[in-house]
């Protein structure tokens, strides 16, 4: 029963992070991802830095889009790539593994289809994104997957799986009865009025078992 929120700069002016994030954190965020499309890394490195110490307070795992180093610059719990971004044994070395106290720093994946949700948890995953189910703005070009595949997933692959892609509060029912546990909602949630009661609302409609992710 979780919502991973997603810090998008493409909906989220930068003076604004700090607030959001804090929002995001209140309402009870699984994880909170920071994802900074077309800033540089010297940037991303000062507003992860600014996040960091909120979803340490709010015990929220912080995770960096993208760029490892900046995961390890950070002391972020994690870093997301996407097919593209080389491997997840690479991913973990570049974002340093903090054997010293005891744990791993988290890797995530972008997946867009059966088989590649099947691959990255063989590869080492530690949880995946599915989708996008539905086509949406945040990834333009990208075809929707739809929801056929979203029982079938959750069968076949035995880490966490946060389906994501054009997902918002009406649609929301449609998803988890397709068989989603854990969701990624971005624009409706960051546009939203009130992004703390957003996500308890979307929580509310989740089914009440799912796989949590340790950190």
């Amino acid at each position: 029963m979780s919502v991973y929120a997603i810090l998008d700069l493409g909906y989220v002016a930068r003076e604004d992070i700090v607030a959001t994030a804090e929002s995001l954190c209140a309402g009870g965020a699984a994880m909170l991802q920071l994802r900074a499309k077309g800033h540089d890394e010297g940037a991303v490195l000062e507003m992860a830095r600014a996040i960091r110490p909120i979803c340490s307070t709010s015990d929220v795992p912080f995770i960096v889009n993208d760029f490892p180093e900046i995961a390890a610059a950070t002391d972020a719990d994690g870093v997301h790539i996407g097919q593209d971004d080389g491997s997840i044994d690479d991913a973990r070395q570049r974002a340093g593994d903090c054997r010293i106290v005891g744990r791993y720093r988290i890797v995530g994946r972008s997946t867009h289809s059966l088989a590649q949700a099947i691959a990255a948890e063989a590869e080492g995953a530690d949880y995946i994104g599915f989708g996008p189910l539905h086509a949406t703005a945040t990834k333009p070009g990208r075809p929707a997957i739809g929801l056929d595949d979203i029982r079938e997933v959750h069968r076949r692959v035995s880490i966490p799986i946060y389906c994501i892609g054009g997902i918002t509060l009406k649609n929301l029912p449609t998803v988890t009865a397709a068989g989603a546990k854990n969701v990624v909602i971005v624009s409706e949630l960051l546009q939203s009025d009130d992004i703390a009661a957003y996500i308890r609302r979307a929580q509310r409609q989740l089914p009440t078992e799912n796989l949590k992710l340790e950190t």
